[in-house]
C-alpha cells in the first residue's frame, strides 16, 4: 500500500512537469514599437541542432516548449533586421518568459536582402488575405506583377485584369494608402518586388462605411502591398535598363521618398516587348507589336486624425502594329457560311490623367472629402483589311482564299458569296473633368449620422473618321449579269458633349443597440449629345480613291481628290443627331445589423428614372420619354467564425433597362452586310445574383484554405435574332427578350506547409463552371428564328508542390482544364476539349551573388476537331545573374525566352455564333540584357548609425529568383506567364 501511494505522489509531481518549460515572449519593430507578425522564432541546441521552428503570431507573440531541460539558443530572424539571438536556460521544467525583444532595421540588409527563414505563405484573418512575399521568389529585377501570379488563388489576364479568390481587384494600396486610384496596371508594372514584404487582399469598405462606421455592403477589392518594415523611412531608387535581340529595349526606373508622414514616388519606362510597363519580362506577348512610354508620380500625405492628401499624375503613350490572319465558320445558316480576313492595324496613343483627394476632419465628429479628376488624351488609328465570305471551307479548294488568283477559282467552283476591301483612318480627342464632395457628420458616438454627397462631371470629345469599302457580290448579278459591286466611302465627324450631376443625402439613426436604420436619397441628372455629320463619296466609282496609302490623319489626300468642297457631300440621312436626358430617382432604406460575431445587412432600393431621347435618322425624326422604376433588393450576412474564418452570403437584384436607340423602330441599313433594327417591344431584364464564400486557416499547421460560389439568373435576358442572307453574306439583326439564361460557378483553394518549418508546400485551386446560354438562331430570311440551346461546363484544376530553402527552390506543376459544350441546333460546334499545362522550374541563389534559374513547361492541347489546334509546345526559359559593388547594388541579369522556338501565336475560340482561329504577328523568341542599379538608403537611426560606422551583417548571397517561367494561358508569353500557378 506504501509503494502504490509512493507511485501516486510521484506520477502527480510529474504531469505538472510535462507541461512546462515554456518559452514565450513577444517580437516588436525597434523604433516603431509595432509588433511583428510572421517571424522567424528558432529554438536550437548549442550545437545549432534545430529542436522546432515557428512563426510569431498577429501580435508578435511566440510560444515554443523545451524538450528537457538544459541549454538552448533562441534565434529571431526578419528580413531587413538583424538577428537576435539569446542563450537560455531552462532549469526545474519551469517556464522562461523572455518579455518584448526589439528588432532593429539594418539598413546595410537592405542593400541587398536575402531571404532567410521560411515564413508561411499564406495566412488569414476574417476576410483579409495576407501572402508573405518572401516565400514566393520571382526574377532579378522583376515588379509586382510577377508575385502576384504566383499567389494562391489569382490571376492576370492578357489586358492586366486581376482576379484573386474569384473577385476583381479595383485598387492598388501601397501601406494602406492609396496608389494611382482607378489604375491598377501602374502598380503591377512598375512596383519592385524586391520592396515588398507582405501582400494582403482584402474587401475595402466605401468611404461612407470607413467614415460613419456603419458597414454599408458597398466594398471593392484591393491588393495592399505592404513595403519591408524598415524600408518606410528613407529613400530608394530602381533604375532597370536592358536591349536584346530582334531590336528589343526596356528600361524602367522608379524613385521615391519616404516619411513618416509623407511619401513621394515618381516612375518612368519605355520598352517594345508589348508590355505597359513591364521591362522585359513580358515575353513578346503573342497578339501584335506594341511599345509603350509612359510617366508618372503618386504622393500621399497624413497628419493623423486630421488630415489625409493623395494625388497623383500619369503620362501615357503607345504605338501598336498589329496583323491579325482570321478564318472563321459562321453557326447561322445550314448551307455553311465561311470567312477569311487579313487586317493590318496601326495606332498610337496619348493620356493624361490626374486625381487627388482631399479628407479633412475638423473635428472628431466631422469628416469632409473632396476628390477632384482630369482626363486628356488622343487617339489615331489606320487600317488595311481583306475579307472574304464563303459557302463551303475554302481551305478545301485552294491554299490561300484571299489570294485574287485563288478568288477566281473559288467563284469558278460557286464557292464564293462575297469579297471586300477595306481602308481607315480615325482620330479622336476626349477632354474629361469632374470631382466630388462628401461631408459626414456624426450627430452622436452611439452611430446616429447624417452624411451629404455632390458631384459633377463634364467631358466633350471629337472625333473624325474615313473609311473607303469595295464590296464584290458573287451570288447577285446586275442587269448586264455580272457580279454585283458596290462602295461605301465615307467621312464622318462626330462632336460630343456629356454631363452630370447628383446630389446624395444619408441619414443613419441607431434603432437598438449595434443596429442602425439607414435612409438615404440621390438624384441624378445626365446629359449627352452626340451629332454626327456623315459625307458620302460612295457613288464616285470603284477606282476613284485608288492608289492612295493610309496615313495618319490623312484625310486630306482624299479629300484632295474630289471635284467639290466635302461639305456639299453631306448627307443628311446618314448623318445622325442623338441628345438624352436622364433623370434618376435613387431611394434606398437598409436595415444593418452590427454585432461581435456577424453582420448583417438587408434592404430595398427603389429607382425611379425618366429618359428624355431626341434623334434624327436616316430620315427618321424620333422624339419620346420613357419612365420606369427599377426595384432592387439586396442581402448580405456575414458570420465571423474566429480571427482567421469566415462565412459570407450575398444577394442582390438587378434591373437593366434596353437602350433608347434599341426601342426604336428604324432599320439602319446604312451598311448592307450588317442591317439592325430596333424593337419597341423591349422588356426591361431581371437578374438574381447570389454569392457564398468561407475561408480558414490553421496557424500552426500553416494551412490556409477557402471556397466560393456563385449563382446568377435572369428573364427576359437581352438577346439578338441574326437572320443570314446566304446570297450576300450579310445579316439583320434585331433585339429580343429571351428567357433561360443561367450560370453557376465556384472555386476551392488549399495551400500549406508539409513540414513544421516550411521548406515543403503545397496548393491547389479548382475552378469550376456551368453555363445554360439561350439565343436566336435564323437559318434564312424566309424562316422565323429558333431558340438555340449551349450548354457549357468548365473545369480548371491547378497543383504545385516545392522545396525551398536559403539557397535553393524546386517546384514540380501541373494544370489542367476541360471544356464540354453542347448546342441543341448546330451539333458541330460541340466541344470535348482538354488543355494541359505541366512542368518544373528551379532556382538558385550562390553565395558569390550569381542566380540561375530556369524553368521547363510543356503547354498540351486535345480534343479539337481541327488536328492543327491539338499541339504541343515545350516552353524552355532561363535566366543568370551576377551582382556587384558593395550591398549588391549593381546587377548584371541575361534572359533568354522561348528558347526552344515552340510558342505559337494562333488561338481558337468557339462560341455559340461561331468558330474563330486568329494568327498574330509577334515576336515570342528572344534574349534580353538587364543592367539593374539600386540605391537605397532605409532604417532608423540605428541603422543609419550602422552605417556610418561600417557596422554589418553579411548575408551569404541576395534575394533568389524564381526561374523564369512561361504560361499555359493565352498570351502567357515569358516569365510569369498566366497558367503556371
Amino acid at each position: 500500500m506504501k509503494r502504490l501511494l509512493l507511485w501516486m505522489a510521484v506520477i502527480t509531481a510529474t504531469i505538472p512537469a510535462l507541461g512546462q518549460r515554456v518559452i514565450t515572449g513577444k517580437i516588436v519593430e525597434n523604433e516603431s514599437k509595432e509588433a511583428m507578425m510572421m517571424t522567424t522564432v528558432k529554438l536550437m541546441k548549442t550545437d545549432s541542432t534545430l529542436v522546432k521552428g515557428l512563426l510569431t503570431a498577429e501580435n508578435g507573440t511566440f510560444s515554443v516548449t523545451a524538450p528537457a531541460d538544459g541549454k538552448y539558443i533562441l534565434k529571431v530572424t526578419s528580413v531587413g533586421y538583424k538577428d537576435y539571438t539569446n542563450n537560455i536556460t531552462v532549469t526545474g521544467g519551469k517556464d522562461v518568459q523572455l518579455g518584448t525583444i526589439a528588432l532593429t532595421a539594418d539598413a546595410i540588409m537592405l542593400e541587398g536582402t536575402t531571404v532567410k527563414g521560411h515564413a508561411a505563405k499564406v495566412t488569414l484573418k476574417e476576410d483579409t488575405f495576407v501572402y508573405n512575399a518572401a516565400a514566393y521568389r520571382t526574377p532579378e529585377g522583376s515588379v509586382v506583377e510577377e508575385l502576384v501570379k504566383r499567389l494562391p488563388g489569382a490571376q492576370v489576364d492578357d489586358d492586366g485584369k486581376i482576379t484573386i479568390n474569384g473577385k476583381e481587384v479595383k485598387k492598388i494600396l501601397i501601406d494602406g494608402k492609396e496608389f494611382m486610384t482607378g489604375d491598377t496596371k501602374t502598380a503591377m508594372k512598375n512596383l519592385p518586388t524586391s520592396i515588398i514584404e507582405k501582400v494582403k487582399s482584402y474587401d475595402e469598405k466605401s468611404d461612407l462605411a470607413r467614415i460613419s462606421g456603419i458597414d454599408d455592403g458597398n466594398e471593392q477589392t484591393v491588393l495592399d502591398f505592404g513595403i519591408k518594415r524598415g524600408m518606410n523611412k528613407g529613400f530608394f531608387t530602381n533604375n532597370d535598363l536592358a536591349i536584346g535581340t530582334k531590336d528589343r529595349y526596356a528600361a524602367r526606373v522608379m524613385a521615391a521618398r519616404m516619411q513618416d508622414n509623407f511619401r513621394v514616388m515618381g516612375f518612368g519606362n519605355a520598352n517594345n516587348v508589348n508590355d505597359r510597363g513591364f521591362s522585359g519580362r513580358g515575353g513578346g506577348g503573342r497578339s501584335g507589336l506594341t511599345a509603350h512610354k509612359m510617366a508618372g508620380a503618386n504622393f500621399n500625405y497624413e497628419k493623423k486624425d486630421k488630415l489625409k492628401l493623395d494625388g497623383s499624375v500619369l503620362w501615357n503613350h503607345s504605338d501598336g502594329d498589329t496583323r491579325t490572319k482570321t478564318a472563321a465558320e459562321n453557326f447561322v445558316s445550314t448551307v455553311g457560311s465561311f470567312s477569311n480576313s487579313l487586317n493590318q492595324n496601326y495606332s498610337r496613343s496619348n493620356s493624361w490623367n490626374a486625381q487627388m483627394r482631399l479628407e479633412w476632419m475638423p473635428d472628431t465628429m466631422t469628416n469632409i472629402m473632396f476628390r477632384p479628376n482630369f482626363s486628356y488624351s488622343t487617339n489615331d488609328g489606320l487600317s488595311m483589311s481583306r475579307s472574304a465570305t464563303y459557302k463551303d471551307d475554302p481551305y478545301l479548294y485552294v491554299f490561300d482564299p484571299l489570294d485574287e488568283k485563288d478568288i477566281e477559282e473559288l467563284a469558278e467552283n460557286d464557292v464564293m458569296v462575297n469579297s471586300r476591301k477595306n481602308n481607315s483612318i480615325s482620330y479622336g480627342e476626349s477632354k474629361n473633368f469632374g470631382g466630388s464632395l462628401q461631408i459626414n457628420r456624426k450627430l452622436n458616438n452611439t452611430g446616429r449620422n447624417v452624411t451629404l454627397r455632390m458631384g459633377a462631371n463634364y467631358g466633350e470629345s471629337e472625333n473624325k473618321s474615313l473609311s473607303t469599302s469595295n464590296v464584290h457580290l458573287y451570288q447577285i448579278k446586275n442587269i448586264l449579269g455580272l457580279d454585283s459591286t458596290y462602295q461605301t466611302n465615307r467621312y464622318n465627324l462626330t462632336p460630343q458633349k456629356n454631363y452630370n450631376y447628383n446630389v446624395r443625402t444619408t441619414y443613419s439613426e441607431p434603432i437598438f443597440k449595434a443596429t442602425f436604420l439607414q435612409f438615404s436619397y440621390e438624384f441624378q441628372y445626365k446629359y449627352t449629345k452626340s451629332e454626327r455629320s456623315t459625307f458620302d463619296f460612295s457613288n464616285l466609282g470603284e477606282n476613284f480613291f485608288a492608289g492612295i496609302t493610309p496615313q495618319f490623319r490623312g484625310w486630306d489626300e482624299y479629300l484632295n481628290r474630289l471635284d467639290n468642297p466635302y461639305q456639299d457631300y453631306l448627307d443628311d440621312d446618314l448623318s445622325r443627331f442623338s441628345e438624352y436626358k436622364n433623370y434618376i430617382h435613387d431611394i434606398q432604406l437598409m436595415l444593418r445589423i452590427i454585432r461581435q460575431a456577424y453582420n448583417f445587412n438587408v434592404g430595398v432600393t427603389v429607382m425611379p428614372q425618366k429618359t428624355h431621347f431626341v434623334q434624327r435618322y436616316q430620315g427618321h425624326h424620333a422624339d419620346t420619354v420613357r419612365t420606369v422604376t427599377n426595384v432592387t433588393p439586396t442581402l448580405d450576412f456575414r458570420w465571423k467564425i474566429s480571427k482567421v474564418s469566415q462565412l459570407r452570403f450575398n444577394y442582390r437584384g438587378s434591373t437593366s433597362q434596353p437602350s433608347m436607340t434599341d426601342l426604336l423602330d428604324i432599320t439602319d441599313d446604312s451598311n448592307p452586310l450588317n442591317i439592325t433594327m430596333g424593337n419597341p417591344g423591349l422588356k426591361p431584364s431581371f437578374t438574381n445574383s447570389f454569392f457564398i464564400r468561407y475561408n480558414n486557416y490553421i496557424q500552426h499547421r500553416q494551412q490556409a484554405f477557402g471556397a466560393n460560389m456563385s449563382f446568377n439568373t435572369t428573364s427576359n435576358s437581352f438577346s439578338s435574332r441574326v437572320t443570314y442572307n446566304p446570297e450576300t453574306g450579310g445579316r439583320i439583326t434585331r433585339p429580343e427578350n429571351i428567357n433561360g439564361n443561367w450560370n453557376i460557378k465556384g472555386s476551392f483553394f488549399y495551400n500549406t506547409a508539409i513540414d513544421t518549418t516550411g521548406y515543403f508546400n503545397v496548393n491547389t485551386s479548382t475552378d469550376f463552371g456551368y453555363e445554360h446560354y439561350v439565343s436566336y438562331i435564323s437559318i434564312n430570311r424566309n424562316s422565323d428564328s429558333q431558340k438555340n440551346v449551349t450548354k457549357s461546363t468548365s473545369i480548371r484544376e491547378k497543383l504545385a508542390g516545392s522545396y525551398r530553402n536559403e539557397w535553393i527552390e524546386f517546384e514540380v506543376n501541373g494544370t489542367v482544364t476541360y471544356n464540354h459544350a453542347r448546342n441543341a441546333l448546330q451539333p458541330n460546334s460541340n466541344l470535348d476539349t482538354w488543355i494541359y499545362s505541366y512542368g518544373f522550374n528551379t532556382s538558385m541563389t550562390l553565395p558569390w551573388g550569381m542566380g540561375l534559374s530556369t524553368d521547363f513547361n510543356m503547354n498540351s492541347r486535345r480534343g479539337f476537331n481541327d488536328e492543327s489546334m491539338n499541339t504541343n509546345e515545350l516552353i524552355w526559359n532561363a535566366q543568370i545573374s551576377q551582382s556587384f559593388l558593395k550591398n549588391k547594388k549593381l546587377t548584371l541579369s541575361l534572359q533568354f525566352y522561348d528558347l526552344l522556338h515552340q510558342q505559337s501565336t494562333i488561338s481558337r475560340t468557339i462560341n455559340a455564333m461561331q468558330r474563330n482561329d486568329t494568327e498574330y504577328n509577334a515576336i515570342t523568341n528572344f534574349a534580353m540584357l538587364h543592367v539593374i542599379y539600386r540605391m537605397n538608403l532605409f532604417g532608423g537611426k540605428a541603422a543609419r548609425e550602422g552605417m556610418r560606422d561600417g557596422r554589418r551583417t553579411d548575408r551569404p548571397g541576395q534575394r533568389g529568383g524564381r526561374g523564369p517561367r512561361m504560361g499555359g494561358n493565352r498570351g502567357g508569353g515569358g516569365f510569369g506567364g498566366p497558367g503556371m500557378f
